[in-house]
Parts: structure tokens; C-alpha cells; sequence
């Protein structure tokens, strides 16, 4: 029996007609409606005709999650007076509920896109609802995309409506060609916000941690509600951990029911939080709860904050979930849950002054995640670079070519970026390409590890993946449940697709894996040939990855002292210099050998370290140093590299420097300063960058450091002169080495500084001349310096000195130095390096 009233109380109803209106004008629109008005349950009811009278259809109701598309597909059997696989159905991975008379099947998106990657056409489908846009869920976009090109190539009359509480409403319409923008008012209850910051500083999160201190704040401000207010209170937590810890922290409270609710969560327990319960309840939520479910008996929430996102890191190969601050839109959204029914109050634990720091909406999942399941959907479908994809957002340049990287290495795409054979094949398996690859290639022999590593494996299983495949197969928690049901699936998929086309097999793979195999080498087995890069030798206290990148074993794992691990999921703890495994398995140097084979190789490794160069034959997996023997008569030009990469290190002071040669370059540098061309750039950039043509062929000969310190630095760059057009010979008559002063002394000039040399002379020694010395037009700096060679005076204006500094130098030399002459006109005395008896004498 249809419950009518409870369908006339549904507020969406008001928004039909203009829906129906916009459907039957374009064949799309875009439904705003607020939580709680029936967008997820009336809307595929009145679009099936199964409620309002209008024509048979068949609708297709995406959700993002599993969980949200058992709650809507019973909700709507319930409000029909049935049961699901009657008019309504759903299907989720590892689970269907259809019959032959179901007019609306809710599934989830991944469901979707595998059925229109089958069949484009979605033959038999009427109509098709993509729930909850606004979590901007890749699949979501990718499914958005892909029925936009049927609708506009080979369906233009399926009709398509892109629903959710809060989206960017615009964005939607023009990506649907336009399309109307349906708004549906709300019966929103108001909610009390109440800020509850923790009295102390928590750290931020990072990675998948969050601060223990934050949680027991989470579970005080539980307590604090359940005082305060009346009705069920929903908390809002990253994630399952989370939930777990704060679950654990609340103990008994006595009349008060605890509720766990996620995605991992039993069926039983899921259904029972949809339920209205008999006590008082407290239900511990990840963002499942964010949308399309509503939780009945809810008049508070506390609010966490965070979340959990997909991060991907290219530079280290890793990804992964990661644990963020919350949007400004997910906040709303949560607060929303306490007025569904009656007024309500939300408790967010977090001071107002930080809210309008938050980000405005959720990271979507097309700019930080993993696209390599994507990249292979868009090659699939036609469109390898996804260019001609209705995208709200473009995927990165660089996250798809790590993709296509990936892709290719596991034989998916051709050098084109198009499917290959295996690619199709892999696409349709509904796990990661990786795993899919592995899967395939065992024949479906590692269907087991497989299923483990398609989902975030429970915390409390542990790092091993032995351990968490016996542990899995023992049962007795949800987990283990749904494990099991994928295993069947995968069993089942893998069977449909024979081995992988001829010269594609996989390394290893099948031959390795049988019933007699044990877990240890199963999991090993299986987990190297989805990840080849991340296979692991022990080196010192870490790991070091074929990659590169280096990973730590947490304390206490059964992993450590293993020669050799591959690793499943890794992560990043706040303050550690290293990746962290997460979840990984023992594997024997064969089977890492054989999985990882194209990473293997052997070659001649000429390069500086250690002050000399390092010539060796290297036996390589990846970055994994297998074996090392002494190379000799290493080739010319590696060697020849080697030494310029230490002069790059160490600079040209490898040379051998006399004191002529060192002279000569600053006498260089000092031409080209004021002369420009022909005279040439002596710096260590220009050197290095014309070494061919002043350091050979010394440096074609040179072996190692000691033969670079026999070469002759100044003899070599006497090649750099400008012989050719016979400027080098005016060297000497440009910057000469040295000056005659009038004394008759020849003095040396100091060209250090190539802007004003310097000249250092005894005061003495320039009597009677009148202007200051210069080279090459420059006049000199000229350091005057006492008899007994200290400095008294510099000038770079030789008559002025004589006209207005010498007095007072004169005056303080002549008490210190009576032995020598001091004439009251220097202009115009005779010069001298002696005493005035030596010089009466001469």
C-alpha cells in the first residue's frame, strides 16, 4: 500500500511541475533541493510514473555510496508498501536486489560507469538521477561526462538530472548544455550553533593521524550534548579509527545507545541507524551521513571537522586517503542533520574565528586523486586525454601522465594513449588497473589479496597482508563479510575474461600462483605484480623502494626483518623523514626479481662522489642496488662527464693554479669587464660552458682528480685569447703584469678586483708624478704605503692627494720615519725608495 502521506509531506513536491516542465523541454536539468525535501525518493518515483500518474519508465538512480543506495532504494519500497527487488531495486558491488518489474534501480556510480562502459546506449533506460553531485565524487563526474556524450550522440532522449542540497548550480547547467535550474524549497528546523573549541592547542592532522587529544574533546562534547539537549546526538568523524576511538572513550552510557556508522558497518547496523530507535541514541558517523541518508530521532551534532580525502603523491609513486579540515559546505551539510525533524543544535568543535578560514567547498576528487582508474575509463570510452570530456574541472596535466605511465606499464593503453585489448578488459573489472593486472595475471589465483587490497583494510588487522588474508578468511566481523562477497565477485569476473592476449602476460603471475601456494608467498606473490615499483629491500633501518622512495616499518610489525617486502599502502606520520607502510607482505627476492622485471637492469655507473670520480657495474632493480663490480676502461665520454659534474661540485680549483695562472684569468676578466669582445668571459659558468675549447685535450685524457691537478690552468686558458685577430698579443700593453713608477721600481698590479685594480707603492716612489696610473684606460687604485710597507693612504686621484691629503700624511710619517725624505712639494720631487742618506750617497 503507498503511504501517501508520507509522500504529500515531502517538500520537493512543490519543485515537480517545473522538473517535469524542464525534462520534457530539454531532457535535463538541475535539481537544488535541501536535505530532508525527498530529491532522493520522490523525484525516481514521479519520473517512473510509479507515483502522480505519469507515463512508464525506467530510472536510473546514482549514488556515491553503497551504503546511501540501500537507504534510498528501501526508503522508496517502503513508501510503496514494498520490499526491495519489486518496483524498486539496487545494485552495489557484490549485491543486487532487481527484478523483472523494476522501474527504478538505485546504484552506485562505479556501477553505472561499468554498465555504460557495456553498453553506451543504457538500452531500456528511461531516465537517469546523478545523486549528491555536489560530493563531486570522480565517478559522479566521470558518469556526468559519459551520459552527456550518449545523450548527445546516440540517446538524445534519455533524460538526466543532476541533483544534490548544495552544488554549484551554474557549473551544472552549462555542463548539461544549458540546462533549466530547479530550485526546491525546504522545511528547514533552525539550528543552535554552539562553538566548542578544546581549551588546549590540538595538532592539526596529517595524514591519516589525528591528534588523541581532539578526539577526547570530540567525546566530551558528546557527553556535553547529551546534558544539555534532548534527542539523538550525530557525531561526525574522518573515519572509521576515529569512530572506533571515540566509541571506546564513551563507554556505557547507561540508556543511551552507541551506534557505529560507516561504510565498512553491517548491513544489521547500517538498517538500525535508518531505524528510529527505542532509547536514546548516539551515532558515531563518518561523511556517509553527510547526505541522502537521514538518521531519524536527530536534534544535535557534533561536529569534528575533519574529513577524509584521496591525496596521490606523485614524486613517491604512493596514494591514499588523508585527513583534512572540513569544507564550509560539509559543515552546512552536517548541520542541516539536526533541524530534518524539529529544531536542533550543532556543536562544532573548532572556534568561530577559524570557520571563514576553511576551505568554501570539498577539494574535488578530479584535482588530488589517483587518475589512473579514470585515465583508463577515458581511454576506454574514446577520449584517452578525456579533452573532450564535460568536465566541471579538467584533470591535471601531470596527474594524467602519471596515469598513462601506470597504464602502460601494465599493458593498458598503447603508446597512443588508447585501449589496448587487456585495457578493455581491465576496465570492466571494477577494481584499479593495478590490481585488475595482478588479477589476471594469476587467472584469478590471487583473487583473495585482490580483495583485500581493493578496500582500506581494518586498522586492527594489521601491516602484514599474510596476516590480514588469514585473518579475513576466519570471519566474524563485517569486513571479512563483504571481503568474501568480492572474492566471489573477482572469481567470477576474472573466469569471464580468459588469460590476458597473447605476449601480454604479466611476469610470473599464474605459474606462481596455485592452490598449494601458502599466504606468505601468495600475498608477496600478488601485491609485487600490482606494485612492481614498490617492491623493498632492507637497507640499514628503512626499506628502499624500487621507486626510490624510502619506507619505515611501524613498531611492532610482523614485517620487520624481512629481507625483501612489497608495500601496499604507505602513509607520511607527522615529524618522521620517511614513508610509513601501512600494509605490506614479506616477499622472497625472486618473486620481487620476477614481478618487477622491467625495472631490472644492469649498466656501467661513471659519476663524481667522494672528491674523484667512481667508475662500477651496477645489477639494478630500479633504485635498488643488487650487485656492484669495479668497472674498468669505463667509456671515454662517461668518464669526461664525471669530471665535469666535479668541477660543477667542487669548482675549477681542481686545476692546477699557479700563481702566473691566476694572474692571467683575473687579468682576463678584467679586459672583458672594460673591453668587452674579443676578450673572453673567464667565470666559472662561461669556463664550463666552453670547456672543449680551452681544456682539451687534457681533460680527454684525465682519468680521475689526480689527473686533473697535473693540468696547467694557465697554459690552458691561454687558448681562450683572441689569437685570431691578433688582439692576445696587446695583453702585456693592456693589463701588464706589472708598472714602472717613477722611482724606477717595477711594480705589480693587483687585478683582483676586475672593476679597479689595484696598485700598492710606497708613497715615496711616486714623487713628481702627476696623474694616477692607469691600464687599458682605467686608472688605478692606487694603496700608498709607508716606508715600512703599511698602508697610509688611498687614492684613485693621484694630484688630489698631493694637493690636499698629503699634509696630514706627511705630518704623521715624517715623526715616524725621519730617515726618509718628506718634501713639502711632492709634485715636484724627485722619487725615491731610499733613505735620504742612501740617496745623497747615490
Amino acid at each position: 500500500m503507498i503511504r501517501d502521506d508520507a509522500l504529500d509531506a515531502l517538500p520537493v513536491r512543490s519543485a515537480l511541475p517545473a522538473l517535469t516542465d524542464a525534462l520534457e523541454g530539454g531532457g535535463a536539468a538541475v535539481l537544488v533541493a535541501p536535505p530532508g525535501t525527498g530529491k532522493t525518493t520522490l523525484v525516481p518515483l514521479v519520473l517512473a510514473g510509479l507515483v502522480g500518474g505519469g507515463p512508464a519508465r525506467r530510472v536510473v538512480v546514482a549514488e556515491p555510496r553503497r551504503i546511501a543506495a540501500r537507504a534510498a532504494a528501501r526508503r522508496m519500497a517502503w513508501l510503496l508498501g514494498e520490499k526491495p527487488g519489486g518496483s524498486i531495486g539496487f545494485t552495489v558491488r557484490g549485491e543486487r536486489a532487481v527484478g523483472r518489474h523494476t522501474r527504478v534501480e538505485v546504484v552506485t556510480t562505479g556501477v553505472l560507469l561499468q554498465r555504460l562502459q557495456r553498453d553506451q546506449e543504457l538500452a531500456g533506460t528511461d531516465a537517469v538521477v546523478i545523486d549528491e553531485c555536489h560530493e563531486r565524487h570522480l565517478d559522479a563526474d566521470t558518469v556526468a561526462a559519459f551520459l552527456w556524450d550518449v545523450r548527445q550522440a546516440l540517446r538524445p532522449d534519455l533524460r538526466l538530472v543532476a541533483a544534490s542540497a548544495t552544488t554549484d548550480a551554474g557549473g551544472w547547467a552549462r555542463l548539461l548544455g544549458g540546462a533549466p535550474v530547479v530550485e526546491a524549497t525546504g522545511v528547514a528546523h533552525p539550528v543552535d550553533v554552539v562553538w566548542a573549541p578544546p581549551a588546549r592547542p590540538v595538532r592539526p592532522p596529517h595524514g591519516m593521524r589525528v591528534d588523541p587529544a581532539l578526539l577526547a574533546h570530540v567525546t566530551a562534547v558528546v557527553r556535553r550534548a547529551l546534558a544539555e539537549r534532548e534527542g539523538d546526538v550525530l557525531c561526525f568523524l574522518p573515519g572509521v579509527g576515529e569512530i572506533a576511538r571515540v566509541a571506546g572513550q564513551l563507554g556505557d552510557l547507561g540508556a543511551v545507545d552507541v551506534l557505529q556508522v560507516h561504510g565498512r558497518a553491517p548491513a544489521a547496523v547500517q538498517d538500525a541507524v535508518l531505524a528510529p530507535g527505542e532509547r536514546r541514541r548516539v551515532v558515531l558517523a563518518t561523511s556517509v551521513a553527510e547526505s541522502s541518508l537521514t538518521v531519524p530521532g536527530v536534534r544535535v551534532v557534533v561536529d569534528s571537522g575533519l574529513a577524509r580525502e584521496p591525496r596521490v603523491d606523485h614524486a613517491r609513486g604512493l596514494s591514499g586517503l588523508t585527513t583534512v579540515r572540513a569544507s564550509r559546505a560539509a559543515g552546512r551539510q552536517r548541520a542541516g542533520r539536526a533541524g530534518r525533524e524539529a529544531p536542533g543544535a550543532v556543536y562544532r568543535c573548532w572556534a568561530e574565528a577559524e570557520d571563514g578560514r576553511l576551505p568554501a567547498f570539498p577539494a574535488p576528487e578530479i584535482k588530488v586523486a589517483d587518475l589512473t582508474a579514470f585515465a583508463l575509463q577515458a581511454a576506454c570510452w574514446g577520449d584517452p586525454d578525456a579533452s573532450g570530456l564535460a568536465l566541471l574541472d579538467p584533470p591535471p596535466g601531470g596527474a594524467m601522465a602519471a596515469a598513462r605511465e601506470v597504464l602502460t606499464a601494465v599493458g593498458a593503453v598503447d603508446s597512443a594513449g588508447r585501449a589496448t585489448e587487456l585495457g578493455v578488459r581491465l576496465g570492466r573489472l571494477g577494481v584499479h588497473p593495478r590490481l585488475g593486472r595482478a588479477l589476471l595475471d594469476t587467472a584469478g589465483g590471487g583473487a583473495e589479496v585482490v580483495a583485500l587490497l581493493s578496500e582500506e583494510v581494518p586498522r586492527e588487522y594489521g601491516d602484514d597482508l599474510a596476516a590480514a588474508l588469514r585473518r579475513a578468511r576466519h570471519g566474524g566481523d563485517a569486513y571479512a563479510g563483504r571481503w568474501a562477497a568480492e572474492v566471489r565477485r573477482l572469481r567470477a569476473v576474472s573466469a569471464e575474461f580468459s588469460a590476458p592476449p597473447a605476449g601480454k602476460a604479466g611476469p610470473g603471475g599464474a605459474g606462481r600462483v596455485g592452490p598449494g601456494l601458502g599466504d606468505d608467498r601468495l600475498a608477496g606473490t600478488v601485491a609485487s605484480l600490482a606494485f612492481p615499483e614498490r617492491v623493498a629491500r632492507l637497507d640499514g633501518g628503512s626499506y628502499l623502494m624500487a621507486s626510490g622512495t624510502r619506507v619505515e616499518l611501524g613498531e611492532g610489525s610482523a614485517l620487520r626483518g624481512a629481507p625483501w617486502i612489497v608495500v601496499a599502502v604507505a602513509g607520511r606520520p607527522a615529524g618522521t623523514g620517511h614513508a610509513r607502510v601501512r600494509l605490506g607482505a614479506a616477499v622472497p627476492e625472486d618473486v620481487a626479481r620476477d614481478a618487477a622485471a622491467t625495472l631490472l637492469e644492469e649498466r656501467e655507473e661513471v659519476h663524481w662522489a667522494d672528491g674523484d670520480v667512481v667508475t662500477r657495474r651496477v645489477a639494478r632493480l630500479g633504485a635498488i642496488e643488487l650487485a656492484v663490480r669495479p668497472l674498468r676502461n669505463a667509456r671515454p665520454a662517461l668518464v669526461r662527464a664525471a669530471l665535469l659534474e666535479g668541477f660543477r661540485q667542487e669548482g675549477l680549483g681542481l686545476l692546477r693554479w699557479s700563481s702566473g695562472a691566476e694572474l692571467l684569468r683575473q687579468r682576463l676578466a678584467f679586459l672583458r669587464t672594460h673591453l668587452g669582445e674579443p676578450w673572453p668571459d673567464v667565470s666559472d659558468e662561461a669556463l664550463h660552458a666552453r670547456v672543449d675549447e680551452w681544456l682539451e685535450p687534457e681533460l680527454g685524457r684525465a682519468r680521475r682528480r689526480a689527473d686533473l691537478g697535473r693540468i696547467d690552468a694557465g697554459q690552458a686558458l691561454a687558448r681562450l685569447l683572441p689569437w685570431a685577430g691578433g688582439e692576445a698579443a696587446r695583453l702585456d700593453e693592456l693589463a701588464p703584469e706589472r708598472i714602472t713608477v717613477p722611482s724606477g721600481s717595477r711594480i705589480r698590479i693587483d687585478y683582483g678586483n676586475p672593476e679597479r685594480p689595484v696598485l700598492a707603492v710606497k708613497l715615496q716612489e711616486l714623487f713628481g708624478l702627476q696623474e694616477t696610473p692607469a691600464v687599458a684606460g682605467v686608472p688605478l687604485l692606487v694603496h700608498l704605503l709607508s716606508p715600512a710597507g703599511r698602508p697610509a693612504a688611498v687614492t684613485a686621484d693621484l694630484a688630489s692627494f698631493w694637493r690636499d691629503g698629503y699634509r696630514a700624511v706627511r705630518a704623521e710619517l715624517r715623526g715616524r720615519y725621519p730617515r726618509h725624505p718628506w718634501p713639502e712639494d711632492p709634485a715636484t720631487a724627485r722619487a725615491t725608495r731610499h733613505t735620504k742618506a742612501r740617496a745623497d750617497r747615490a
